[in-house]
């Protein structure tokens, strides 16, 4: 009871200064920006060698001076990213739609409107919680969700589960998936969901390394796995920074019909749309994010040759 009171007063809290600093505006917030992506850079190192190690791994034809170019850049974005997710909780709809833009959205909607659910890939690119406005541009009477990991800290999980349902997107917890999927299904209403798939995966359940930066990489398969069982046409999410505080999100269609395409191909096509994507303006991926910690050695170590090789066989 007292942890839930602690939790309770911690939220309140954290809440009220994310609306106290929200309600500034953006050019006094990215002046704050400025001043943390110095102390992140400059002063604390912030995950400098995660993102040394990543930056080198992924870009070995680049040198150190292009190298440190894009990690001074990346931790002025990651300033801007913090700033621009607080703002997000006391943004307009006027401003929303103003600084986040998606094109191509009247293919999704006809989509949604002929009785196709969609599936959206993305990365941790650019600001991935402005995307969250997707369900302003939708036609009324459509589920419009998001899968996510919850935070580890309650109140923090319960300030972004705010921010990222401020804009009528319904936020799904990654083992609660494939029951919402179900659930909406029987209610016979096609849907859109939304899925980051470039994190790390845990080896249960994994079934693909993918060639992505270089480097042989675990991958997510859920998002393929669902969008076959639902026959789903599939869209990446090109993102596109046109200046600060500006976002534009561009539709490209990977498949009419997932279940349509040999297994592993929608998420090897997913990769290689995002490798693009990091390669033309590489410092607003997530490089900070330890994202080759697990190995295909490790994969397995961890179940025995005869049964990996079994997992990466199928989906």
């Amino acid at each position: 009871m007292k942890e839930n009171r602690n939790s309770g007063q911690a939220y309140r809290l954290m809440n009220a200064a994310f609306k106290a600093a929200g309600s500034l505006p953006l050019w006094m917030l990215y002046g704050i920006s400025d001043f943390v992506a110095f102390l992140a850079g400059g002063v604390f190192g912030y995950r400098r060698a995660v993102i040394r190690k990543n930056l080198s791994a992924s870009f070995p034809e680049k040198d150190g001076k292009e190298l440190k170019k894009i990690e001074k850049g990346f931790y002025r974005f990651l300033g801007d990213y913090f700033v621009e997710t607080v703002k997000l909780g006391r943004m307009s709809k006027k401003q929303i739609l103003r600084r986040m833009k998606f094109e191509g959205q009247d293919e999704v909607n006809k989509c949604l409107e002929n009785g196709k659910n969609v599936s959206l890939l993305l990365g941790h690119y650019g600001n991935w919680e402005w995307i969250s406005s997707i369900p302003l541009h939708l036609p009324e009477g459509f589920h419009a969700g998001q899968i996510y990991h919850p935070l580890e800290n309650e109140a923090a999980d319960k300030v972004f589960y705010d921010l990222r349902s401020r804009f009528g997107a319904e936020n799904i917890r990654m083992k609660d998936t494939l029951p919402t999927v179900m659930k909406w299904r029987r209610e016979g209403k096609p849907f859109i969901i939304g899925y980051i798939a470039d994190q790390v995966p845990l080896f249960d359940g994994m079934h693909y390394f993918a060639d992505f930066l270089h480097q042989d990489t675990p991958a997510f398969t859920g998002h393929e796995r669902i969008s076959r069982m639902l026959h789903a046409a599939v869209f990446y999410c090109d993102i596109f920074r046109t200046k600060r505080g500006e976002y534009v999100c561009r539709y490209v269609k990977l498949t009419d019909d997932a279940a349509a395409l040999p297994q592993f191909e929608l998420t090897k096509k997913y990769y290689g749309m995002l490798e693009a994507t990091i390669r033309r303006t590489p410092h607003l991926w997530l490089w900070s994010h330890n994202r080759w910690k697990r190995t295909r050695s490790d994969f397995y170590d961890y179940y025995g040759k005869e049964e990996a090789e079994k997992r990466l066989s199928h989906l």
